[in-house]
């Protein structure tokens, strides 16, 4: 289902947004470390019910594809990668970039131009989803030499124990390469299976016990099911913190303004600077 994109100015008193206000205040970008987890066969769901939460925040967002099962992306698009882009509605944009990273590498010699060659194709965007296993997202952000602020990542998770197992190799990976040592999770639960939040609480427990690893924050989703307004509110209440606690860069200019209900995402955009 589509989220309207003002059902939390509604829910909320009208200060509740206020972090996302001051940090958006000028033209800021966020880059947001999604983990991918090859176990958790509803990754696209989640990520569509992410994006249409920053949506209703009021955000631009693009998804970044490059997990281990996201489609290819096209011909020529590590050239121009505002070939690839596809508008799913007013604010979310999408490219499919399996394997992206490497290409643009092999063209240009490196990632590092490759997060402001995204926002060169998509300058509208505020929040970048980049879904990707952990060796992708640290080819991508670097360990901090690149400017960016260092971010949270967010890690998916299921109940299956392969899940449980391979979120855990992640994070633990991203604790020991990158110094990265908190993370949030999503967790995906099936129907009728309240057991399911014994999975956060073990994979918290491992984390702090084996790599001094913190969970900072948790929520479930049961992706079978149609979300609620109760559960759509408090997934853009976690997906707030997400964005807050992102890589940040912010533009050196103004950045072009999209006319009400016009989505703009491959017109130019102005250098970044690192966020302070």
């Amino acid at each position: 289902m589509a989220f309207q994109t003002d059902f939390r100015q509604q829910a909320q008193p009208a200060d509740q947004a206020d972090g996302l206000r001051r940090l958006f205040s000028v033209r800021a970008v966020r880059f947001v470390p999604v983990v991918s987890n090859p176990f958790v066969p509803v990754s696209d769901e989640l990520l569509r019910r992410m994006s249409a939460a920053l949506e209703s925040l009021g955000l631009y967002t693009l998804l970044v594809d490059a997990s281990e099962r996201a489609p290819r992306a096209r011909d020529g698009v590590a050239c121009d990668l505002a070939r690839g882009i596809e508008t799913r509605s007013d604010r979310i944009a999408y490219l499919a970039a399996r394997d992206l990273p490497l290409h643009w590498a092999e063209r240009h010699g490196g990632t590092t131009g490759f997060l402001h060659a995204l926002i060169d194709a998509a300058p509208l965007s505020q929040a970048v989803l980049l879904h990707g296993s952990a060796a992708e997202l640290a080819r991508l952000l670097g360990r901090g030499e690149r400017g960016l602020s260092r971010p949270r990542p967010l890690v998916l998770c299921g109940e299956r124990a392969e899940a449980l197992t391979h979120a855990y190799g992640a994070l633990k990976w991203l604790a020991t390469e990158l110094g990265w040592r908190e993370h949030d999770m999503l967790m995906s639960a099936e129907i009728d299976t309240p057991a399911s939040w014994h999975v956060p609480g073990r994979l918290a427990h491992c984390a702090d016990v084996f790599f001094g690893g913190r969970q900072n924050d948790c929520i479930e989703l049961v992706a079978s099911r149609p979300s609620s307004w109760r559960a759509a509110e408090a997934l853009a209440t976690f997906m707030d913190g997400a964005v807050q606690a992102g890589a940040g860069f912010v533009p050196c200019a103004r950045m072009p303004v999209a006319s009400p209900g016009v989505s703009r995402p491959l017109a130019s955009s102005p250098r970044l600077q690192p966020m302070v």
